[in-house]
């Protein structure tokens, strides 16, 4: 009988948005467990796994570099807010989640007080209504996460017209839809965070803007390996376009020496291969040359395509045509998103493998390896174990100690190219 593998530790974030829809925080989404060669995951202790995660986030994992420049929500039961271990966490890049399974009794207060003293940021997870028992918590607490899918309207305007009243930061978590966050935005709220900012759903109504549609264009004359005249005279006539490309390009994730100055110079030097890659993330950005690195939907993509692309390595060795299909499935599942078009009318302008549409709209007992990675993926961006566990029996090739060493190096790669833009930006 085959031996389980080893306790593994999973790492996700959910991102948590500004006012401006600007990526500000990620809820990082610890999970550990044992999977076993002949049966499904068996979950050990939450508190315990939890503990085990945190004390080696920052070292195995990284986890700092996963952050990048931003702060890290992570969720703390009772066991673990008592737990001297909480305290190898640094303060600066951390909030201290205490959920509502926690009754503030007054050794919970005096703990929290502690921390506070110790340099902490707290929050306190999923508000519905104010008990007279709270109230010290949330005297104490920096923000506040309010459940807006528990309230109705009426509700949601009167809680949230009471905590007002404590003069903290309040979060609205689980927004779904754009009407939840017009709505949120109008009664007060600073913080967002919700499917409908990290999962993948058409917005019925936006229409493709001119920049992106000439990007579309443009990467389907790469994958045509057009002359690179065309491709030069294609980006000159779209002046934001030109800035941005090569703002990316001259990112720290190239892994260029020297800087690229033109756009000759950008399409010489880094090949047709990295050319593709690097328009597909720019379609992400904002067209007016603003390279909006805490773009959420641009970190999210370019997390999805590394990952991806790492995945598909490990199932086809040194395959490059692979790895280069498994980034664009990850860059491209993202796009309905954004372009608020169906995935069927992108693919129709460009000329894609077989293997990728296939991928990227068949169903999941059709889709191929790359769908299969692709399930993967956004089973990572889940709060929900038993879909990672799922997704991870259809390719057994990808063990979870592989997967979460991937997943840290995708966040790092995905991070590292924001921090260039945001430099950039800085200086100019």
């Amino acid at each position: 009988m085959s031996e389980p593998h080893s306790p593994q530790i999973f790492l996700g974030r959910q991102p948590i948005l500004g006012r401006e829809q600007q990526l500000v925080a990620y809820e990082l989404l610890f999970r550990d467990g044992v999977l076993a060669a002949d049966q499904g995951a068996q979950i050990v202790d939450p508190t315990k796994a939890t503990a085990t995660v945190i004390t080696n986030a920052f070292t195995e994992l990284a986890a700092h570099a996963a952050l990048g420049p931003y702060t890290g929500f992570i969720n703390i039961d009772r066991e673990l807010l008592f737990s001297d271990l909480i305290e190898v966490l640094p303060p600066q890049l951390v909030v201290l989640e205490i959920l509502e399974s926690i009754f503030p009794a007054p050794d919970v207060i005096a703990r929290c007080r502690q921390l506070r003293d110790l340099g902490f940021v707290l929050a306190v997870d999923d508000i519905v209504q104010i008990e007279a028992a709270y109230l010290p918590l949330l005297e104490l607490t920096d923000i506040i996460k309010v459940d807006i899918l528990k309230l109705d309207v009426d509700r949601l305007r009167g809680l949230t017209g009471e905590l007002k009243k404590f003069g903290k930061k309040l979060l609205a978590e689980k927004v779904e839809s754009n009407a939840q966050l017009s709505l949120c935005q109008d009664l007060g709220f600073e913080l967002f965070q919700g499917y409908y900012f990290a999962r993948p759903t058409i917005i019925v109504g936006r229409r493709i803007n001119p920049e992106q549609a000439a990007l579309l264009r443009l990467l389907a004359l790469v994958m045509e390996d057009a002359d690179t005249h065309a491709i030069e005279n294609a980006f000159k006539v779209e002046p934001g376009l030109t800035v941005n490309m090569l703002r990316l390009t001259n990112s720290v994730s190239c892994g260029l020496s020297t800087k690229i100055t033109s756009l000759r110079h950008a399409i010489t030097i880094l090949g047709r291969r990295q050319l593709q890659r690097w328009l597909q993330l720019l379609i992400y950005t904002n067209p007016k040359g603003n390279a909006q690195a805490n773009n959420p939907l641009l970190q999210l993509a370019a997390s999805r395509g590394r990952l991806m692309e790492l995945l598909a390595d490990r199932l086809q060795s040194r395959n490059r045509e692979l790895a280069d299909h498994a980034f664009m499935v990850g860059i491209m599942s993202l796009m309905p998103t954004l372009l608020g078009m169906a995935m069927t009318d992108i693919l129709a302008q460009l000329p894609v493998a077989q293997r990728v549409k296939q991928a990227l709209i068949e169903n999941p007992d059709q889709c191929g390896q790359l769908g299969q990675l692709l399930l993967i993926v956004e089973a990572t961006e889940l709060t929900d174990p038993e879909a990672l566990q799922d997704a991870l029996q259809r390719l057994p090739a990808i063990h979870p100690e592989f997967l979460s060493n991937c997943l840290a190096r995708a966040f790092s790669w995905a991070n590292n190219l924001g921090q260039e833009q945001d430099s950039e930006s800085a200086e100019a």
